[in-house]
């Protein structure tokens, strides 16, 4: 082979690789939702997991700390999961299934479902070990994002 002929072919990766900018309306009405079937065997069936908006992570981040005596916040890892699959797993019309009054329930549920439906909703919801990490950071030692009961 050539030198122009692998110039060629570089030039046609570089084009096929070449970045589409989106304009502010585009990005503004992005159908960026996005929704999995979990197979969840210790439930005896599949569930759809729905990945957060950007308000809705925000909303459950803040709702896993509490105010102390001085108004710091405190990281409460309190049934973390359980709160976080109520928050993600959707009816077929995308509407949430659970509210925050079911999370008791949710805690005598399987773990391993739990974790299950938690690590999709999760990679969904752009959620990295990291960031689970640094939610935990902020506790000063307080509750343990680790388990759902």
């Amino acid at each position: 082979m050539s030198d122009d002929m692998g110039q060629v072919e570089a030039a046609a990766v570089t084009e096929a690789k070449a970045p589409v900018f989106l304009n502010r309306d585009q990005i503004l009405h992005a159908r960026d939702e996005q929704v999995e079937v979990v197979h969840v065997p210790e439930w005896g069936g599949y569930v759809r997991v729905r990945g957060m908006s950007g308000s809705q992570r925000d909303a459950f981040e803040e709702s896993v700390f509490t105010r102390d005596g001085n108004g710091d916040r405190e990281f409460d890892g309190h049934d973390f999961k359980a709160k976080f699959v109520a928050r993600v797993i959707v009816d077929d019309h995308g509407t949430r299934m659970f509210t925050s009054e079911d999370v008791g329930k949710l805690t005598q549920r399987s773990a391993r479902a739990l974790q299950r439906v938690f690590d999709v909703g999760a990679r969904l919801s752009g959620m990295s070990k990291e960031d689970i990490r640094s939610l935990e950071g902020n506790s000063g030692g307080q509750g343990d994002a680790s388990t759902t009961a």
